[in-house]
């Protein structure tokens, strides 16, 4: 009896220890499930804030990773940036466009931006650009090696097709040819849409072949100039392998202070296509000219170098730069990156430039030779380096007003119009003569000159500046879009009346026309360039 009374009270003991966990495992249970589904909750609430507010989570974001960033590449939003993979716009194509971009990577840069403009007012499809691979430099990178192919496309969905290529039966293996040609140079919408889409509808497959300032810098309505904008600023970013990169040399500069970016333009190309040969051996100068004539598009006409650079037209030699930048008021301490190819006459030509300022470096004396070993013979790759260099530099100065330096300088203008000095060569060349050449200018008296010459010419806001019927000689509008940098139309947010005065040719005579600009005074200047 008693046995029983034992495992009767075993086997209720054991059933009370399995209940018990039981008990505990739905509790277990309940507990994961609740957890699934609040985590659930919570992923999908700021799934539809992002969406609908993603300025507050980009806000929070930045809260986190405001230690890492540093100032000098903080970009103050001027332009509305759309979200990604905004809805496609829908629209019925008139055909396709293809492109083939000419000359250095600013040049192709400037011409894919007008180049998508181009087929979102013709209602176009775009196919992702070429880039040049016949010119001097022989640049075998393709659109997906310098720019981020992936956010191009997606980043201007809604306003553009891009597809990265066309169609089979539009191929030329199938017998199918498109109409091969070059746009007129600075044309405006009107020119696009008389001339140009008649011939899309007619063909289906445009190719321009040529690409450089084949769209007009004015008279373009105020959102194709925004749009212009939009692809430059927002949708043309570097692939994440240069961005690293670019980055990691960026703050390499700034854990050391600040940084001057010069733009020393004396290169071979430059050399050989300006016909600019001062400073250069009777050998140099007859090496640059059998250059020019080797290349069928260059000029293969007599130049006379002096003349050209009496009239501002030829870059400074590295002397005359050091010149300059000691006048300017920066001292030996200055640190300064070349962001350029290779001088001309090499280390020999830079004697100068680092006698009187030691911490002149370029990028293969910051970054180890590994991490510049895959962009090596890459021009355009080496030249995005340089460009986003630049663009964060404290002071950005270019030595000759070419593509690199004006994109550059419009991008910084819409940074916050950071400053870049602007150098007045046509001026500067004659008090160069007469200080080192005939030594008639004393230094303190050149120097004053040199500052004087550039107390407006520091990248502050200013209307860009326009040449009617002569389109060449009018200001480049990626140089200063000052369209996309007010937000009032007449931009009366950024000017004020007052200060120098803008010469608008007209009618062979001169039209003297006050605009809109900021009076910077010696001061601004010279404290400006001592706080660096």
């Amino acid at each position: 009896m008693d046995d029983r009374s034992n495992g009767l009270q075993v086997r209720c003991e054991k059933t009370q220890v399995l209940a018990i966990h039981r008990t505990r495992l739905k509790g277990w249970f309940v507990w994961i499930c609740l957890s699934i589904l609040v985590w659930t909750c919570l992923i999908q609430l700021l799934t539809v804030a992002e969406l609908w507010h993603p300025h507050f989570i980009a806000g929070f974001s930045n809260k986190l990773s405001r230690r890492s960033q540093f100032p000098s590449l903080r970009v103050e939003e001027v332009l509305a940036s759309p979200p990604l993979l905004l809805p496609p716009r829908k629209y019925r194509s008139n055909g396709f466009l293809r492109v083939t971009c000419n000359g250095g990577l600013n040049q192709m840069r400037a011409a894919i931006c007008d180049m998508v403009t181009v087929a979102r007012f013709l209602n176009l499809t775009l196919v992702v650009p070429e880039l040049d691979k016949t010119s001097f430099w022989a640049d075998t990178s393709d659109f997906e090696d310098v720019f981020d192919v992936r956010h191009f496309v997606d980043s201007l969905r809604d306003e553009v097709q891009i597809i990265r290529r066309l169609p089979k039966r539009f191929n030329r293996k199938h017998g199918f040819q498109p109409l091969v040609m070059q746009p007129v140079s600075w044309s405006n919408e009107k020119y696009y849409l008389q001339q140009v889409l008649p011939l899309s509808r007619k063909y289906k497959v445009l190719h321009f072949n040529k690409t450089d300032a084949r769209l007009a810098n004015n008279g373009l309505p105020l959102d194709t100039q925004k749009f212009r904008c939009r692809v430059n600023f927002k949708a043309l970013k570097f692939t994440p392998e240069i961005e690293a990169l670019g980055y990691k040399l960026i703050r390499i500069l700034q854990g050391r202070g600040p940084f001057v970016a010069l733009h020393l333009r004396y290169e071979m190309d430059m050399l050989a296509f300006s016909g600019c040969t001062r400073g250069c051996t009777e050998e140099e100068a007859e090496e640059l000219k059998s250059m020019r004539y080797a290349y069928p598009r260059w000029r293969e006409k007599e130049i006379n170098s002096e003349e050209r650079r009496f009239q501002g037209l030829c870059p400074l030699t590295p002397e005359e730069t050091t010149l300059v930048l000691k006048a300017l008021g920066f001292d030996n301490k200055t640190q300064i990156y070349i962001a350029s190819g290779e001088i001309y006459g090499s280390e020999r030509r830079l004697g100068a430039l680092r006698a009187a300022f030691p911490k002149t470096m370029k990028k293969e004396m910051l970054l180890d030779p590994y991490d510049l070993q895959r962009f090596q013979n890459h021009s355009s790759q080496m030249a995005a380096l340089d460009f986003m260099v630049a663009v964060a530099s404290d002071i950005f100065i270019p030595t000759y007003d070419g593509n690199m330096a004006r994109v550059v300088e419009g991008h910084r203008r819409y940074l916050g119009f950071k400053r870049t000095i602007l150098l007045d060569r046509k001026r500067l060349v004659r008090l160069l003569d007469m200080h080192y050449q005939n030594v008639t200018l004393p230094w303190d008296k050149f120097s004053t000159a040199v500052r004087q010459a550039h107390e407006s010419r520091i990248g502050q806001p200013l209307l860009r500046r326009v040449v009617p019927d002569k389109p060449k000689e009018e200001e480049y509008f990626y140089a200063n879009p000052h369209e996309c940098l007010c937000r009032n139309a007449d931009c009366s947010d950024h000017f004020v009346p007052g200060g120098p005065e803008h010469y608008q040719e007209k009618g062979g005579g001169v039209e003297i026309k006050r605009i809109y600009t900021i009076k910077v005074s010696s001061f601004i200047l010279n404290h400006c360039i001592r706080r660096h």
